[in-house]
């Protein structure tokens, strides 16, 4: 590889691992994009839960697409995804703490999920069933929250995220991702993992004037308000490169995104720029819940909520368990 190719991809510094969100530039084709490999931060968050695998895979995915979205924001805020349906798998949430934290969590009904995997029904569609996906930017109390809701459609959260692109955000927009299993030599388990690449089409305004954020465009996307509308070559061409990725290569271990990139990119030209570290990290705290207790419950809704004498509140997304007295409210009030 010669010096200047590795100066474009960004390999004269060194090559992020997992655990990273890596922006690029497909200048030549009128592209960005962004791709993120994920290890432990993922394996911490299914496995805490011993989810089955079907609602791993899926909670997985949904990590995946958060970190590419969530790593846009340019300030300390929070984007939230979230989908409710009324399939096996009824709630899937994904929070991304600006800028390099994350959490998720997934509800499921075991029942429907075992007579699911019977029928052979395990397809992200067909556990998601039908519902709404949310992408809510909360950019802090004194801000307003953006929101955007499409309704699922689609076997894979990649088509619900090409939806949410074109019907909401007007972007034409294309995701891969994987999720899977490694068992490394010397691994007592086996070990999550996934890897996740986005690419957009710079519309003619140029990057300079491309959004940021999610609803901060107010151009309208030439594909659904012209039926003339002839997509771009660049587009195509960059968009018929990721769909040559395979599973195997989003997830591997062994293959960095700087390289990735090269893989796909090497003869349009792409240009790397410095990675995103991403943690699983919740922000629960016992003052909050305190918080939350204190003032969105009645004392006697607090006495109810106590078993032997005490409180407890488990978190959703990372499992902690806190324990108050219903009583010790009543000096605060």
């Amino acid at each position: 590889m010669t010096e200047n190719l590795m100066n474009a991809l960004g390999l004269d510094r060194p090559e992020s691992g997992d655990d990273a969100v890596v922006p690029f530039t497909l200048d030549k084709l009128d592209t960005r994009g962004r791709t993120v490999r994920l290890g432990e931060a993922l394996d911490q968050i299914l496995s805490r839960h011993n989810y089955p695998a079907p609602v791993a895979r899926l909670l997985g995915e949904a990590v995946v697409l958060a970190s590419l979205i969530g790593s846009s924001l340019k300030f300390d805020g929070r984007f939230i995804m979230q989908t409710q349906t009324d399939g096996p798998v009824n709630l899937i949430v994904v929070d991304f703490d600006a800028p390099d934290g994350l959490r998720g969590y997934a509800r499921f009904d075991q029942d429907a999920l075992v007579k699911a995997a019977e029928e052979g029904k395990t397809r992200p569609g067909e556990l998601l069933g039908k519902g709404h996906l949310a992408m809510t930017i909360d950019q802090g109390p004194h801000m307003e929250r953006y929101q955007g809701i499409v309704a699922l459609e689609g076997d894979t959260l990649e088509q619900v995220a090409h939806t949410y692109f074109m019907q909401s955000e007007q972007i034409p927009t294309m995701v891969r991702m994987a999720v899977a299993e490694f068992t490394q030599k010397g691994d007592h388990r086996p070990h999550w993992r996934a890897g996740g690449v986005l690419i957009q089409h710079l519309p003619e305004h140029g990057i300079s004037h491309m959004p940021d954020l999610p609803g901060d465009g107010d151009f309208d996307n030439p594909e659904t308000a012209d039926p003339d509308f002839q997509e771009a070559d660049g587009w195509t061409e960059a968009k018929t490169l990721l769909a040559t990725l395979d599973d195997l290569e989003l997830a591997d271990p062994e293959l960095s995104s700087e390289r990735l990139l090269f893989r796909l990119y090497h003869e349009t030209g792409v240009r790397v720029f410095s990675p995103i570290a991403v943690e699983e990290r919740c922000t629960c705290s016992a003052d909050r819940i305190e918080d939350m207790l204190a003032n969105s419950f009645s004392a006697e809704e607090r006495e109810d909520m106590a078993v032997d004498g005490q409180i407890e509140v488990v978190c959703e997304f990372c499992s902690s368990a806190y324990h108050f007295n219903p009583h010790q409210f009543e000096a605060k009030h």
